[in-house]
């Protein structure tokens, strides 16, 4: 007769509880069972004392004498330290993607890169540009002071060539009526000449 260790469901519907029992391996899960070795209530928070109860005695006991418990029961075993659970082999299919779906990831892959170096030499781009930039306001200033430089000499004989003329005006001016007053100086000459004439008639 195979002996398990295994847990038959009790509770309420959509509230389980189930006992750890050793039965014969034919017999039905919630039916005929050698002996109760413990309690395990899923219900209770994972750090309370009630959700798992062992008796470890008997349970040693039924180890010895060739009973084999279940997966979930070996795991409560390996973790009260009272039998190593078996290693449980890697599954090499089923939570691993398919080829369609690691040539879409590697095609993801490939486009974030791209789009990375595309950002990276658009950031690259503007730093290179803008020593240029900063060079061509300057170079406008300097050409900006030059210009204000050469203005006011170009301004200055613009502003002395009136005062030149002005005087060369004024001279033109004097001259006007100095030759204005000349026939009138001259006159006057006449006039003693006639004078004179009178005078020795």
């Amino acid at each position: 007769m195979a002996l398990k260790i295994r847990l038959s469901r009790g509770g309420a519907k959509k509230r389980p509880y189930y006992r750890i029992v050793v039965a014969d391996s034919r017999s039905p899960r919630d039916g005929r069972f050698i002996e109760r070795l413990g309690t395990y209530n899923p219900m209770v928070a994972k750090d309370s004392p009630e959700r798992l109860i062992m008796k470890e005695e008997r349970i040693r006991h039924w180890l010895e004498n060739g009973a084999l418990p279940t997966d979930r029961v070996a795991r409560f075993l390996d973790a009260a330290g009272i039998r190593k659970a078996p290693e449980r082999p890697e599954q090499t299919k089923q939570h691993l993607p398919r080829a369609k779906t690691l040539e879409r990831m590697a095609a993801a892959e490939e486009a974030a890169k791209e789009a990375a170096e595309a950002a990276a030499a658009e950031a690259e781009a503007p730093a290179e540009e803008a020593p240029a930039e900063d060079s061509a306001p300057e170079e406008e200033a300097s050409a900006e002071e030059a210009s204000a430089d050469e203005a006011p000499a170009e301004e200055t004989p613009a502003e002395e060539t009136p005062a030149e003329e002005a005087p060369s005006e004024e001279a033109a001016a004097e001259e006007a009526p100095a030759a204005e007053g000349a026939p009138q100086e001259e006159a006057p000459a006449d006039e003693t000449g006639d004078e004179e004439e009178k005078k020795e008639e």
